[in-house]
């Protein structure tokens, strides 16, 4: 017998729109689910060649069923769907994870200004796989900058996973709100929203997945990123912009690192 999926609210749907994000959401995995899937990671992982890290796994849900099913899971789909209606492709998917007492941070930035993507009508998923609170680098974001357009970026500071941030005054960080979630459940930004994360500073790694979606009337620019795929996850595409992308047969797949999404950092450096 199939699980009743959650939709999103009026209320909820209208705090999106109004503040950039939206967390709060009753889980899509068990915990007994998220131990199994820790576990698979495990394996996907033992794919890095050395001196790759988890952040590596950047769009292998090209080449794995197993990041594929998640990034597909109908909990995740039916969340989407509140935000970008029912016609919807997913495109992207990356790990982010900080082991105890790192001090890597990813600086402020937008996802859009990455991602050759337009119009903007685009949201982020970031799928928890440990709990995660301030003490071990919890995602903060800074509600309603996603209303203001894109804003320049800067090359950013040594310990940020990430190449380009904000330059400094461009918004107020004491407007911050850190995402807490536990382990299974989900949160949602738009990709125009500022966000960011700071250190590790607990005894607990702080692990989680991106997954990216777009409504089917977003256009790649394929001169800037020819490896975009769209897998149509939910309604009909009657706009076909995109390259479609083929679904993976086997479980784990590593997909060579030439061949993840180019972003705006990768493209213009």
């Amino acid at each position: 017998m199939s699980k009743t999926l959650h939709r999103l609210s009026e209320e909820q749907k209208a705090f999106y729109q109004e503040n950039g994000y939206l967390i709060g959401l009753p889980p899509v995995f068990t915990p007994e689910e998220m131990v199994k899937l820790n576990e698979e990671l495990k394996e996907l992982a033992s794919l890095l060649e050395p001196g790759e890290k988890l952040q590596h796994i950047r769009e292998w849900h090209m080449t794995s069923r197993w990041l594929y099913d998640i990034c597909t899971h109908p909990q995740i789909l039916a969340y989407v769907e509140g935000i970008l209606g029912p016609n919807f492709y997913m495109w992207g998917s990356q790990f982010f994870a900080k082991p105890p007492h790192s001090p890597e941070t990813v600086a402020w930035h937008q996802d859009a200004y990455y991602w050759p993507l337009s119009p903007h009508h685009s949201v982020t998923v970031w799928l928890a796989f440990t709990d995660v609170d301030d003490e071990n680098g919890a995602m903060q974001v800074i509600p309603k900058t996603h209303r203001a357009g894109l804003i320049k970026h800067r090359q950013a500071g040594k310990d940020s996973v990430l190449a380009l941030e904000l330059e400094e005054g461009t918004f107020n960080t004491a407007d911050a709100v850190s995402l807490h979630l536990r382990a299974g459940q989900i949160s949602l930004h738009d990709d125009n929203i500022v966000h960011g994360s700071p250190a590790n500073r607990s005894d607990r790694w702080r692990t989680g997945l991106t997954i990216r979606y777009s409504g089917t009337h977003v256009k790649c620019d394929l001169s800037r990123a020819p490896q975009f795929r769209a897998y149509l996850v939910s309604g009909v595409d009657e706009f076909n912009y995109n390259p479609k992308g083929v679904i993976p047969t086997q479980k784990y797949g590593r997909l060579a690192p030439d061949q993840h999404i180019a972003s705006t950092d990768e493209i213009d450096n």
